[in-house]
């Protein structure tokens, strides 16, 4: 599980045990905590939230996920009384019950409601109180956008796979207004007494189109974290000959729920997840043909042939899937609708 952008003075790297967390939950809600943020510090408008004041902190956050893995009840008890299709509320309930039940930053309110003359101006996402005594506002997103501009891109080239979001429009939104919700005249009625430190929890991934790395690099805007997660795109009459050259065992659609963490999931276990096919099987039973579509390539650990699962043997190996690499099958006039919905930004 990807912990970059976490390890340095602001916290601690996780436990390399972290990525055999067995849970979907719980690993969302690692990766959550401990992944790559999605944009880098922008001071003084908007620095980073981190969910611990040092290292200690840190660790302590480590064998609470490891704990939680063994016995993941009390979570699921919230996630099945709160049940949501949309992913960013997932992450909300996700991030809401760390900061109530978990060892480091405490939560004081969410979805703090602005109104002036009965209209609602905006919600505070989270409003936090860390250990050292400062007072913390955290706006959250998680956002998943895809690369369809040139090598030299600016924010608006990062698209949404519906052609309805772009990282230029969230960005600027982020800064101009949600941040900026506890330093309004509003807010100061409401009782919540500070002074308080707007910060940015944004994470998610972005998608490149497949092998432009390779053809002609990216040059990321400034403003993006450089270690941020990444995947690929790539057309529908493109996909055989891209998954022949992708080293998988099989392929699964990921459902939008599953779109946190990179998936693993042993033979028999409950996942929302199915079980990876080939190439073509995958294509052929692809739930929508004229949209984007999340897939992603899984190896399997304990197969015959392929690498044992740690401490299994014998009769009791157990097959593990295990994702590799993600990103979007997307239809074949999607690149050109994506860059003319792009230059709208660069306009």
């Amino acid at each position: 599980m990807n912990a970059a952008g976490r390890g340095d003075a602001r916290g601690a790297e996780p436990a390399a045990s972290l990525a055999e967390l067995t849970d979907p939950a719980v690993r969302d809600l690692a990766w959550l905590l401990f992944s790559a943020d999605l944009l880098r510090e922008q001071p003084p408008r908007a620095s980073l939230a981190v969910p611990w004041a040092d290292a200690g902190e840190a660790a302590a956050v480590v064998r609470w996920l490891l704990t939680l893995d063994r016995d993941p009840a009390p979570l699921h008890a919230v996630l099945a009384g709160n049940p949501v299709t949309r992913l960013g509320r997932y992450a909300e309930i996700l991030l809401g019950w760390f900061l109530s039940s978990g060892p480091a930053a405490r939560l004081v309110a969410a979805n703090v409601p602005l109104r002036r003359a009965g209209r609602t101006l905006g919600e505070c996402d989270f409003l936090v109180a860390a250990a050292d005594g400062r007072r913390l506002h955290w706006e959250l997103a998680v956002k998943f956008y895809l690369h369809a501009g040139g090598p030299q891109a600016a924010l608006a080239d990062f698209v949404g796979p519906n052609l309805r979001d772009r990282l230029d429009l969230k960005h600027a939104h982020l800064l101009d207004h949600q941040l900026r919700l506890t330093e309004r005249e509003e807010f100061a009625s409401l009782g919540y007494p500070g002074p308080w430190v707007a910060q940015m929890f944004v994470k998610g991934w972005l998608f490149y189109a497949a092998g432009a790395s390779e053809q002609a690099p990216v040059c990321d805007p400034s403003a993006l974290a450089p270690d941020h997660a990444r995947g690929w795109w790539v057309r529908r009459s493109e996909w055989a000959a891209f998954a022949r050259r992708q080293a998988a065992d099989g392929w699964s659609v990921l459902p939008r729920l599953a779109w946190l963490a990179p998936r693993r999931t042993a033979a028999g276990a409950v996942s929302t997840v199915a079980r990876p096919v080939d190439p073509a099987t995958l294509l052929a039973h692809l739930p929508r043909e004229d949209e984007p579509v999340m897939v992603a390539a899984f190896v399997t650990e304990g197969a015959p042939g392929g690498h044992r699962v740690s401490g299994a043997s014998g009769a009791g190996t157990v097959h593990v899937d295990i994702e590799r690499s993600r990103g979007f099958i997307v239809p074949d006039d999607w690149p050109e609708r994506a860059q003319a919905f792009a230059r709208e930004g660069r306009a």
